[in-house]
């Protein structure tokens, strides 16, 4: 049997390929948009991908699988548990599975279980080397287990708008755990996320575990009854990105095809101009915008969190215009493939970083976000000369939080801008990034008079000035 581990830092995913060497077909376990990582590999492993599938309708990122099933010629399934909500528009395209059913891959047997909970169609596959063994090695679990967690249940509710159903979810995936809980110990648990991804609280780095470590070790094995599960499993849940909701729209309805033709390159002096009407995306480090950017445009780096912010914080209806942090076609090439992931596709051009000016020239304005250290702020707002907006996501600001801090997670900071104090503002979070992005947007939204914390709550705490006690 051959298997590949396919892990996207961008969105912290992971997929399968699982072949057959005996026969050389292979299976594709919740592809992304990034097709072209599951035939080299492929390629490289002399199979051919014979069967694409998926364990549910991801929110989290733009799904491949319709994609790479047309692309290759294989056989598409998908999920066909759960209720009419549910269900895939395009079903009719390839085979609808149910709990039971047997996928036959050459010698490897993918038996399909369904696992609801975290979504009511969510499946799981048990993966069986005929060649070498009569029960399974490995179970696929998607959003399932992960290592260290469970999938969250309260998507439905809190991004796909589904009132009253994150209770119940939270009960059914309770259940789905006691009806999985009879396999081997030995059986390796192969999930579809790791630490970095918002559909769990508290996902391990690990790549991969067993059931039995699991077990031991994973807090949804350890609690005793289903009040207790329920309780503690929609505790603590990070807000939601408001994207997710999109992405479940799109998946159900079936993803369109990706655009490869590469964005255009733009004139720079193009650029001050269509920052006062485009969406301009800076991608450069936010000490570079905060010294000098061009008004209108949102400081959105790019770096690990690009996709998270991205997907929260730029409109789907819209072209959107890039400033690469680099001038070079590989770094352009990747934040188009990143943006995919989570079908932001409209990217319409792309800006040298030398577009942006280095200092101030006649009829060319250049902005810049002051940087207020720790002590400043302290004396400011003892002053009561400025307000202090937290960007920090909710479970941060319940562990702890300055005082006289009005709470705005960054994600919904353009809906509630109406909501902050008038007058001079300074934005903080736990180390001063995502804060940077917050006050390039607030810029962006009108909002002049702004300035970042330097080092965010950490340099605070550090420089000995007081946080609140954490909230019980």
């Amino acid at each position: 049997m051959i298997v590949s581990r396919f892990f996207e830092p961008a969105i912290a995913q992971t997929s399968y390929l699982i072949g057959c060497a005996a026969t050389g077909e292979a299976i594709v376990i919740d592809p992304n948009r990034d097709i072209a990582r599951y035939r080299e590999a492929a390629a490289r492993e002399r199979v051919r991908i014979t069967h694409v599938t998926e364990t549910h309708i991801h929110a989290d990122f733009l799904s491949g699988a319709r994609e790479l099933a047309r692309v290759t010629g294989a056989a598409l399934l998908l999920s066909d548990e759960g209720d009419d909500d549910w269900k895939y528009a395009f079903g009719g395209e390839g085979r609808l599975l149910h709990d039971g059913d047997r996928i036959t891959i050459g010698n490897i047997h993918v038996d399909v279980v369904h696992t609801p909970g975290h979504t009511p169609e969510h499946l799981s596959f048990l993966i069986t080397d005929g060649a070498a063994a009569d029960l399974p090695i490995a179970a696929a679990t998607g959003d399932f287990i992960f290592v260290g967690d469970v999938g969250r249940p309260d998507l439905l509710e809190r991004a796909a708008n589904m009132h009253g159903t994150m209770e119940q979810s939270a009960r059914t995936l309770w259940r789905s755990l006691r009806a999985f809980d009879h396999h081997e110990e030995w059986l390796q648990i192969w999930p579809g996320h790791g630490a970095g991804s918002a559909c769990g609280k508290g996902i391990s780095a690990v790549p991969y575990s067993t059931l039995g470590y699991e077990r031991r070790f994973n807090w949804a094995f350890a609690v005793k009854t289903e009040d207790e599960f329920v309780a503690k499993v929609l505790e603590g849940q990070p807000e939601p990105p408001i994207y997710f909701a999109m992405m479940k729209t799109l998946n159900k309805r079936g993803p369109d095809m990706r655009r490869t033709t590469p964005p255009p390159r733009l004139d720079p002096a193009r650029l001050a101009a269509m920052a006062q009407g485009a969406v301009v995306i800076d991608t450069r480090p936010a000490a570079a915008f905060a010294a000098a950017h061009v008004p209108g445009t949102l400081s959105i780096p790019f770096d690990g969190s690009f996709v998270t912010w991205a997907g929260w914080l730029v409109p789907y209806t819209e072209d959107v215009y890039l400033i690469a942090a680099q001038d070079s076609d590989t770094q352009v090439a990747e934040l188009v493939r990143q943006l995919a992931l989570i079908g932001l596709d409209r990217v319409a051009g792309v800006f040298p970083p030398e577009a942006v000016p280095a200092k101030a020239a006649p009829g060319e304005p250049v902005g810049t976000i002051p940087q207020m250290d720790a002590e400043a702020l302290a004396r400011h707002l003892l002053a009561g000369d400025v307000s202090l907006i937290d960007v920090r996501a909710g479970a941060e600001w319940r562990d702890g939080h300055i005082a006289a801090a009005t709470h705005v997670p960054l994600g919904y900071l353009r809906a509630r801008v109406t909501e902050l104090p008038s007058g001079p503002l300074v934005v903080q979070c736990r180390s001063g990034s995502r804060s940077a992005i917050a006050a390039s947007l607030l810029r962006q939204l009108g909002r002049q008079d702004v300035a970042n914390l330097r080092g965010g709550i950490e340099v605070w705490s550090a420089a000995g000035l007081p946080i609140t006690d954490p909230e019980r």
